[in-house]
């Protein structure tokens, strides 16, 4: 069974994350997002679950408008062509559905198969916007505590540059 968001909430206060979560209508695109995410500080995500030819999986975390080219990245992550991970497999692996993915799903990845990679422009903010698992709420926890997150599920995050022509560099 996937977590539920009572069940990544919890896991925050576990690790002692500080986090405020503003509840709002069900958004799926970053322009939907806008609006809603100006009541909290911080940069706000979109989150791309890709897959490479070889089924390599990675959660690509990146700032809201930073515009992430599909055809390049395979360059900057060392990988073969990348293509969006289908809605059964994104479910099996993270535990949501489309429109939810998010950096707090990786606590679904237990077998740790996904690759993170972070925008480093990001990193830039001092803390970060997440859905809780649903796209009708919006969660807000420091960079650092993001960070800390991620790892303790398991996965070392690599900081890359995804804009165009940039490349990569391991954070």
């Amino acid at each position: 069974m996937p977590a539920t968001r009572e069940d990544l909430l919890r896991r925050l206060d576990e690790l002692g994350i500080a986090h405020r979560t503003v509840e709002h209508p069900p958004v799926f695109t970053v322009a939907e997002s806008a609006e809603i995410e100006r009541a909290l500080p911080g940069g706000n995500t979109k989150n791309l679950f890709l897959k490479d030819k070889k089924g390599v999986l990675f959660l690509v975390i990146a700032e809201g408008h930073t515009q992430v080219d599909l055809k390049s990245l395979p360059a900057t992550l060392g990988c073969g062509r990348l293509s969006f991970g289908s809605p059964e497999l994104l479910m099996e692996v993270l535990g949501v559905p489309p429109g939810s993915v998010t950096a707090l799903s990786l606590i679904n990845d237990r077998q740790q198969r996904v690759s993170v990679v972070i925008d480093a422009h990001l990193m830039g903010y001092d803390s970060v916007n997440c859905h809780p698992l649903t796209n009708s709420a919006t969660t807000n926890i420091a960079r650092d505590d993001l960070l800390r997150f991620i790892r303790s599920c398991g996965h070392e995050p690599r900081i890359a540059e995804l804009g165009p022509e940039r490349g990569a560099r391991d954070g």
